[in-house]
């Protein structure tokens, strides 16, 4: 698999909540933080989103908002709308104005995913992440929202799991949308995957992560210079070579001694080490706890 692929598998995304939300009038509602990823699908008319530390947020039918880890946010008819206080509860919410036809619909809810690498999602996206409907149209992501819709609008026998698999779809058609491939970009694995030389690189290392890379084997991947390949890596990854390597490893052992299939030899062997007390040292040292204690502890990381 590719290395978007190989994060989307270990992040296991499902959603966990998904419930209609609709306004009329002048309305507001205001939600906090909490530690999952969120999103929102603009099924009808407008409103405004506000995240605080940012500028209010206008959004249209068609649109699509993915928050990769949910800040405290607002959003209603208008910027300065007074607002109550929701509640994400798995059922559906009506704002405003409560008799006549609603004059603004959303899809909004929230994606599970293994908490123990959730900062692999962090590392791939902005804070927030819009996309116009003007922006998708053209592409596989709105045809993903238009068949969402769809599917709100109807009462088909398995609506709810339906709904539940185009949302994880979509989701990941949100990770790929080629908005992300752009200067300003922070670095990080969506950065690498636009660059040819390190690209190559990246999926060199996800195809063997058991080799035993070198800054020098891994410029010839790039066809680069040793020192021309490390300053390049460091500048679109935010980190050399060789620790983006071994966090990759990491990734991978927490989630093969979460899934509790596997013994320390057979992790250490899979990941690229010579024992299982080399992987051990290793692995207390970059998460502050022992192999086991990790496993018996499912990456809970409040029991460290």
């Amino acid at each position: 698999m590719d290395p978007l692929s190989d994060v989307i598998a270990l992040l296991r995304p499902r959603t966990a909540i998904s419930k209609p939300v609709a306004g009329r009038g002048d309305w507001g509602v205001r939600y906090a933080a909490h530690n999952a990823p969120g999103f929102s699908i603009i099924l009808k008319g407008e409103c405004w989103f506000t995240f605080d530390g940012h500028q209010p947020l206008r959004v249209e039918k068609g649109d699509f908002i993915l928050l990769p880890s949910t800040p405290a946010f607002t959003f209603g008819s208008r910027p300065d709308a007074e607002f109550v206080l929701g509640d994400p509860l798995q059922s559906p919410a009506r704002h405003g104005e409560q008799d006549g036809d609603t004059d603004f619909e959303s899809l909004g809810g929230t994606f599970e995913i293994e908490q123990a690498n959730a900062p692999l999602l962090l590392a791939l996206l902005p804070r927030i992440v819009h996309i116009p409907a003007s922006e998708g149209r053209a592409g596989r992501l709105s045809r993903m929202i238009e068949l969402i819709k769809e599917e709100c609008a109807g009462e088909e026998p398995g609506r709810d799991m339906i709904l539940q698999r185009m949302l994880e779809v979509l989701l990941i058609e949100a990770l790929r949308w080629r908005g992300f491939f752009s200067d300003d970009v922070r670095a990080g694995l969506i950065n690498g995957m636009r660059d040819p030389a390190i690209a190559r690189v990246l999926r060199a290392m996800h195809a063997d992560v058991r080799a035993h890379w070198t800054v020098a084997s891994l410029a010839k991947v790039a066809g680069l210079s040793r020192s021309a390949f490390a300053a390049r890596f460091g500048e679109v990854l935010g980190c050399g070579p060789i620790e983006y390597l071994a966090r990759w490893r990491m990734a991978l052992a927490k989630d093969a001694l979460i899934r509790g299939s596997k013994t320390l030899d057979r992790i250490a062997d899979e990941i690229g080490y010579e024992s299982a007390s080399a992987f051990s040292t290793a692995f207390r040292k970059r998460l502050g706890c022992p192999p086991g204690r990790f496993a018996r502890t499912s990456g809970d990381p409040r029991t460290f």
